[in-house]
């Protein structure tokens, strides 16, 4: 059944931690909408994943660092 929602829907002002809600899960894709209130992984820490992930910036801001030392600022 199809369902039509919001990705700004539901979001409180204030959070300790990460919000992760699945939109989307079958064998080859995983959709996940994950909202953030400035949270940030510890300094020298990688998340060695062996999946690939995109990423969609819709508000706010971002960097993404990469082993080889690039960083990359994302902005809607």
């Amino acid at each position: 059944m199809l369902s039509v929602e919001n990705l700004f829907a539901d979001i409180p002002r204030v959070r300790p931690e990460e919000i992760i809600t699945q939109i989307v899960r079958a064998d080859d894709i995983r959709i996940e909408r994950i909202v953030s209130f400035g949270q940030a992984s510890p300094p020298g820490f990688w998340y060695d994943q062996e999946t690939n992930e995109w990423v969609l910036l819709v508000k706010g801001s971002a960097t993404l660092c990469f082993s080889d030392g690039r960083e990359i600022d994302l902005v809607p």
